[in-house]
């Protein structure tokens, strides 16, 4: 799998690279939904990525006493059955040697298998290497981390 999606990802242009990871994952995996949750800069909430412009509304998360707070902690994927409509959810860190870039969230239909899992896991890790490759042909990254507008206070900690 973990191919495959590199190779998607380099099809694509920069900024659809977390979108080609979801749409990768759903098609092999058969997910009713992924997500990529990333992590903004204070550390308190996760903001979901859509493919929306960076002006327009994102669910922001907070983070304390979450399954996400649990998994950017831990670094271990989370596996919940049982979960409203039958359905298992699977979130795992998106990471580079510690740093908490954030988190791929995948619903599936049904348990999934070790192996399922593991691409999971995998394409987690593939997608933090494949931001931070981006990271000079876009600004997904940074604007995807911010909470507060740009404005000089806000830059500041004002």
């Amino acid at each position: 799998m973990l191919p495959g999606l590199l190779a998607a990802a380099e099809a694509r242009m920069p900024v659809e690279s977390a979108e080609v990871v979801a749409c990768e994952l759903a098609r092999s995996l058969d997910a009713r939904t992924v997500s990529f949750l990333i992590t903004d800069f204070t550390g308190n909430a996760v903001v979901r990525l859509s493919n929306a412009d960076a002006g327009e509304d994102r669910e922001h998360i907070g983070l304390p006493g979450t399954v996400y707070e649990q998994v950017l902690r831990d670094q271990r994927v989370f596996v919940r059955e049982g979960h409203p409509g039958g359905q298992v959810q699977i979130v795992a860190p998106v990471t580079n040697r510690g740093d908490a870039i954030g988190l791929l969230e995948v619903f599936l239909p049904q348990a999934p298998t070790s192996a399922a899992v593991q691409a999971i896991v995998e394409s987690a890790h593939a997608l933090a290497y494949i931001l931070i490759a981006n990271r000079r042909f876009t600004d997904l990254y940074q604007w995807g981390r911010r909470t507060l507008p740009a404005v000089l206070a806000a830059e500041l900690g004002v």
